[in-house]
């Protein structure tokens, strides 16, 4: 398995075992140079979409992979995760609404976390 799909399926793991709402991985290599794969979940509040975004820090973490940079964490609307690979977001429910990042990054491929190998 290569880097970046052990890390998606680590991430969407740890947002799932933290009740992330509507994880959805897109797949940007063809899009972007910037990631390989985006990762977008919501959290009902500003609590869960920190304790989201601690679990799969602490999970990538066990693997070896280092967060880059994190952008959000105080205010917790909108927490972006930089693994190099993925792009993990997490969003409370209003402003995944607002940014709507699977419209802007339609180009993308949405996948399904069972598909990754």
């Amino acid at each position: 398995m290569n880097q970046s799909v052990e890390m998606v399926k680590t991430a969407y793991n740890a947002l799932s075992d933290k009740k992330g709402e509507d994880i959805t991985i897109i797949d940007i290599r063809n899009v972007s140079v910037m990631a390989d794969y985006f990762i977008i979940a919501s959290g009902t509040n500003s609590s869960q979409v920190q304790a989201m975004v601690d679990n799969v820090e602490e999970e990538l973490g066990k693997k070896g992979y280092v967060c880059k940079q994190m952008e959000g964490y105080r205010t917790a609307n909108w927490i972006l995760m930089d693994y190099g690979d993925i792009i993990v977001h997490v969003f409370d429910r209003d402003n995944r609404l607002f940014y709507d990042l699977e419209r802007i990054w339609r180009d993308g491929k949405t996948i399904d976390v069972e598909t990754l190998s």
